[in-house]
């Protein structure tokens, strides 16, 4: 492959070859090319010297190929056409047949509301084209952007490289997730009761900090901390544990555990938003800018999915 790169031809001169070879004559070829008649003439001259033969002889008042140059016509111009075709008309995406893989960057708070509902539109709209889904979260995602280890990605994000997009897909708040049946927040959860129960925590620095310490700077009963939202209905059910968590995670954990319920934080935290983030070179890449209006699609009609949280 090296070797194209170390000849000394410039590939315009096989276009003017071409158009020469089609008209026959170097004055018609120079109208067709918007160039003037010295201009071709010179480079047919500098492309028989390149190719070392003579390309074209006299032929009455035009030129006629030889056999050097019917053999150059003969595989340049196949060539040129499909590099201009393939400049000017790039093959069309069909979600049908389109056989890419997506490689996918996901919060563990948007995995449960947005997966399935996604995977479903892939298998009508697009039956061939696949998903890797990647962990990302609000600390990774910029490295996971930057060096294309995800195409797109779901998350809460701060500071981001500057050729990043992004798309608000929604916000919502946290909420106290627990088990009536052992834990007792009462019929308002007050700050007090809510600092006397123990609590399960996600924490990705794996440290008992989540977001109330660090906005508020109080230190709940922390009893364990763990890395994801995945296992938070599992510890809560049972337990008298609370476990302040993104609505959107509280939602889907109680329509698996019904028994559960939710109130409202003692505390205001706010929140970023959940935002489709994507980097501006693969922005007019068709199967990537599909899949990002798949994700959008799935926002639109989850019922009110609430803000995910990066720490509960």
């Amino acid at each position: 492959m090296h070797s194209i790169y170390e000849k000394d031809l410039d590939l315009n001169l096989l276009r003017v070859f071409v158009v020469v070879a089609e008209a026959g004559s170097v004055t018609e070829a120079a109208s067709r090319l918007y160039l003037t008649q010295p201009a071709v003439s010179a480079a047919l001259r500098r492309l028989t010297s390149a190719v070392g033969a003579p390309l074209f002889v006299r032929a009455g008042r035009g030129l006629a190929l030889t056999t050097r140059g019917q053999r150059l016509f003969a595989s340049a111009k196949p060539h040129l056409q499909a590099l201009v075709e393939a400049a000017v008309s790039p093959a069309a995406f069909d979600t049908k047949t389109n056989e890419r893989t997506v490689r996918l960057g996901l919060s563990d708070a948007n995995e449960t509301w947005l997966l399935p509902p996604l995977l479903r539109l892939l298998a009508e709209e697009a039956p061939r084209m696949r998903l890797i889904v990647v962990p990302v979260q609000f600390r990774t995602i910029a490295e996971a952007l930057s060096s294309s280890a995800v195409d797109l990605a779901v998350t809460v994000a701060d500071e981001l490289p500057a050729d990043t997009r992004r798309l608000t897909l929604y916000t919502g708040g946290f909420v106290c997730l627990f088990d009536p049946r052992h834990a007792r927040p009462g019929k308002q959860l007050t700050l007090e009761r809510y600092l006397a129960h123990e609590h399960v925590i996600v924490s990705y620095n794996g440290d008992l900090r989540g977001i109330v310490e660090d906005m508020h700077g109080v230190q709940r009963r922390v009893r364990v901390s763990v890395p994801t939202f995945h296992s938070i209905g599992a510890l809560v059910e049972g337990s008298a544990l609370l476990a302040t968590v993104p609505a959107v995670v509280a939602r889907e954990i109680i329509s698996l555990r019904p028994n559960l319920r939710t109130a409202a934080v003692p505390l205001p935290l706010g929140g970023a938003p959940m935002e489709l983030l994507w980097r501006s070179t693969v922005e007019d890449d068709e199967a990537i800018r599909f899949m990002r209006e798949l994700v959008v699609r799935v926002a639109k009609t989850a019922e009110g999915p609430g803000k995910p949280g990066a720490r509960g």
